[in-house]
């Protein structure tokens, strides 16, 4: 399935899902410094980034907010790596970057969305995100070094 690239304009600044616009070097470096990403190689991350729908906040030419989605378009989405540059925090970018994922045509009559979060609670909550109504239901296999270890 091709996704068209997208853009969206709010003041000085842009938010574009043309990955050929994106600053690797960047992104990749936001998400390595979070606590979620901390030292992803950049093998891996670029690897993420080729098989996600990415949304760049830019100001100008420069990078200032990432977040990705991976999806089958039809049915679920898995939203990560959400981040906006400290220094341009505190504009709202955050919440239009979410009113653009959530408005992407392409992203349109999922059944469910899906997230993991440690400190961004009430920003997904005002997006209609909650917890697990049953997290009985839901298991997962996590690797919580998988970045550390030796990769073959």
């Amino acid at each position: 399935m091709e996704i068209a690239a997208r853009r969206w304009v709010q003041g000085e600044y842009e938010i574009d899902t043309d990955r050929r616009r994106l600053d690797m070097d960047k992104a990749h470096s936001m998400v390595a410094n979070s606590y979620w990403g901390k030292g992803i190689p950049v093998d891996t991350f670029s690897r993420s980034v080729a098989g996600a729908l990415c949304f760049g906040i830019y100001h100008g030419a420069e990078l200032v907010g990432f977040a990705r989605v991976i999806s089958d378009y039809a049915t679920i989405a898995y939203l990560g790596d959400v981040i906006i540059d400290p220094a341009h925090r505190g504009k709202g970018l955050s919440k239009w970057l979410m009113a653009c994922i959530h408005g992407h045509p392409d992203l349109q009559g999922l059944r469910r969305w899906m997230l993991i979060t440690s400190d961004a609670h009430g920003l997904y909550a005002q997006n209609g995100y909650t917890a697990l109504a049953t997290p009985e239901r839901w298991m997962e296999r996590h690797t919580p070094n998988a970045y550390q270890r030796t990769q073959h």
